[in-house]
């Protein structure tokens, strides 16, 4: 009988919302630009903490809305700039971790030609060229579209390729077109050019389109702000540096300044 009676109590413990503190998870919320290279390196922080990561991912515009609401978690990272994040109160400001960024580049479809993208002149000349172009729907929330989109302004062409221009549900979404052959050219974050049948051309040049930085911060409302604190602690150290690079991102020690103007999503 006594038996009995612990364990009904070990398991009202671990179904309560204390449950998954006394387990040692910690939750995390981020943009899509920033998966892949979290989703590799979870693993390492699970073995070396015990801790275990729960970890969703959506647009950058979307996860800002979600910080500023105070949804429940113990690790957002956001792009700048985030005024209404920090207004919110629900980060700990002092907790700010640059951790990575990300640019904006061209892919196009396996064995097609590469086009020249060195300068800003012949990036315009490959997209007046081109006779379809997918990039991720700024309308979503998408912080690569809202950029490409801040690049076209810049070279003056918006208006002339508006009618060639396919929007896709993410970075994945534009690439997936891109592999299907809808598309001559796509355009995403470094990052989210994983799709098969697709190959890399390389960034944006940086006179016109200024790289994305994601930046953690321990949630106001964290659960657990000592595993919030350790798993940004580990997103952020030397180890995770090649990581980031093999995802074609730049780690945060040498990201340009986080508050960047054409960071935002």
């Amino acid at each position: 009988m006594k038996f009995s009676c612990l364990s009904v109590i070990i398991a009202l413990i671990l179904s309560s919302p204390y449950g998954a503190c006394a387990q040692g998870e910690v939750t995390l919320i981020a943009p899509g630009g920033i998966r892949a290279a979290v989703e590799e390196l979870i693993p390492g922080f699970e073995r070396k903490t015990g801790r275990k990561v729960k970890a969703t991912f959506g647009s950058g515009l979307g996860t800002k809305q979600q910080v500023a609401r105070g949804e429940a978690f113990d690790v957002p990272i956001v792009q700048p700039p985030y005024p209404e994040v920090l207004a919110s109160g629900n980060v700990v400001a002092g907790s700010a971790t640059p951790l990575a960024s990300v640019a904006v580049g061209v892919a196009v479809r396996q064995g097609s030609p590469k086009p020249d993208i060195s300068t800003p002149a012949a990036v315009k000349h490959m997209l007046l060229a081109a006779k379809s172009i997918s990039y991720p729907n700024s309308s979503a929330g998408a912080a690569a579209g809202v950029s490409f989109e801040q690049t076209l302004k810049k070279l003056g062409i918006a208006k002339r390729v508006e009618a060639k221009l396919k929007r896709a549900q993410g970075g994945a979404g534009a690439m997936a077109m891109l592999a299907r052959g809808e598309v001559d050219i796509g355009l995403t974050f470094l990052s989210e050019m994983s799709e098969p049948g697709i190959e890399v051309v390389g960034p944006l040049p940086m006179d016109i389109s200024t790289p994305t930085a994601l930046v953690g911060f321990v949630s106001a409302h964290a659960k657990d702000p000592e595993g919030a604190k350790a798993l940004l602690d580990y997103l952020s150290s030397p180890g995770a540096d090649a990581v980031y690079q093999a995802q074609r991102m730049r780690p945060g020690r040498s990201s340009p300044p986080p508050h960047a103007p054409h960071s935002n999503p």
